[in-house]
């Protein structure tokens, strides 16, 4: 698809989910070759209407230069006038009008049948095409110029598509929110500005996306597994999912799954891995097979990430603000360098962690940035990000735009910061928002 039409359809992604119905035009798609047949079967696979037209969107950006000027003509052909027109006009400049084409014959591949059941090519795409047999040709997408035809590579045969986990209960879970400031005198470790004006973002955040939300601060080591105990002890039967969200000073951590360990505000550290054995099928029932979600906003250690040169236009550069500190434990107040103390903990064996997603604000074993005036980029980004996109998009693209957003910034103009995630989820995960 042209750069320009994705570019509309991003932007208006929110209004298509919103009023767009997909029952009307799947088969005004289907006739002019823009989608094939398993592609129609898997967006009328999805539940709710939202799904369907979050999952046609979505296909649609795939598609040739062709797509969007079909698309635009089968709205008007089912009466959607004012989403045809919406997009028509959205970005200031009409769009093309459709061109026909003259599709081309693609031969069917036969020498090839090997590579069919085994692919292993990084932008392989199963659910996108159906089964390759010589009695089901793949249908030419005419509206695809020559520039874009290509050999059709056979696929395996299409599974059913990844579903979604069940998030509509009212309110959908717990969160709870662990928020470390004030740390004592004999622990070496430096107050947390800011780290207050992070809380409020998250509790605000996720009071929004109808969660019930627990706010905890200064907890000391024994106290942070007590509330996980605490947490896990409680019955999550009537909620579909549950969020711990923890805001501390952090350090490294021996560990054989989740990486890292958050300080309590008398020193010891416990081990991330620990934190989210306290919810896994084994110790917590009532969550198994929902999701279970940490946003880790520390230190993973003490290296600071300089990053290095690239093309001025890879980036966008953004600084830091004026006053940025690191949520690391230095061994002395003259050293910024990492405690190589573990705790024991972090070396427990832990069930299949199915379900569990752990985001960190920094690659392990680096440090995190947090400004005192306006709190931590990677909550600044992650609250801006939830704002603007819940509604449409699912959590791991959204942590993807995290990502994206934090490795632009620089700290005192050096020094970078790239967060991530250890991804156990089995399915797609779309938070409740006022549009569902």
């Amino acid at each position: 698809m042209d750069p320009k039409h994705r570019q509309i359809l991003q932007r208006n992604r929110l209004n298509l989910v919103t009023a767009l119905n997909p029952a009307d035009i799947c088969d005004g798609l289907l006739s002019k070759g823009v989608f094939t047949q398993d592609m129609i079967d898997e967006i009328q696979g999805k539940i709710t209407r939202r799904d369907q037209a979050r999952q046609l969107v979505i296909d649609l950006e795939t598609r040739g230069s062709q797509a969007l000027p079909a698309f635009l003509e089968c709205l008007r052909e089912t009466g959607q006038h004012a989403l045809a027109e919406l997009l028509q006009c959205g970005d200031g400049a009409r769009l093309p009008p459709s061109v026909p084409i003259q599709p081309s014959l693609i031969p069917l591949p036969v020498q090839n049948t090997k590579y069919a059941e085994k692919p292993d090519r990084p932008d392989f795409t199963p659910s996108r095409l159906g089964p390759l047999r010589p009695e089901r040709l793949p249908v030419p997408n005419p509206f695809s110029p020559s520039s874009e035809t290509q050999a059709v590579r056979p696929t395996r045969p299409r599974r059913d598509s990844i579903q979604c986990y069940k998030m509509d209960a009212s309110p959908c879970g717990i969160c709870l929110i662990i928020n470390n400031v004030d740390f004592g005198p004999d622990c070496d470790l430096k107050d947390r500005k800011g780290s207050d004006i992070d809380c409020d973002k998250m509790e605000k955040r996720f009071k929004a996306l109808n969660f019930e939300v627990i706010a905890k601060r200064n907890l000391k080591y024994k106290r942070i597994r007590h509330e996980m105990a605490s947490l896990a002890k409680r019955d999550h039967s009537a909620y579909d999912c549950c969020v711990v969200i923890i805001l501390s000073h952090g350090t490294e951590a021996n560990h054989n799954r989740f990486p890292g360990a958050v300080h309590g505000v008398d020193g010891p550290a416990v081990p991330v891995q620990l934190i989210t054995n306290y919810l896994n099928g084994q110790n917590c029932p009532s969550l198994q097979g929902k999701p279970k979600l940490f946003f880790i906003q520390a230190c993973g250690g003490g290296e600071k990430d300089t990053g290095f040169e690239v093309s001025p236009d890879e980036v966008e550069p953004s600084l830091g603000g004026i006053d940025d500190q690191m949520d690391a434990i230095p061994i002395s107040s003259s050293s910024d360098s990492l405690s190589t103390s573990d705790e024991l903990d972090a070396r427990a064996t832990l069930p299949t962690p199915s379900d569990i997603l752990v985001s960190y604000s920094t690659f392990p074993g680096y440090v995190s940035w947090r400004d005192t005036q306006a709190g931590s980029w990677y909550v600044e980004n992650l609250d801006r990000v939830l704002e603007e996109n819940a509604a449409t998009d699912d959590l791991v693209t959204m942590l993807m735009m995290v990502n994206a957003a934090v490795s632009q910034i620089s700290a005192k103009g050096l020094y970078k910061q790239m967060p991530g995630s250890f991804n156990f989820l089995r399915k797609h995960l779309y938070f409740q928002s006022s549009l569902s």
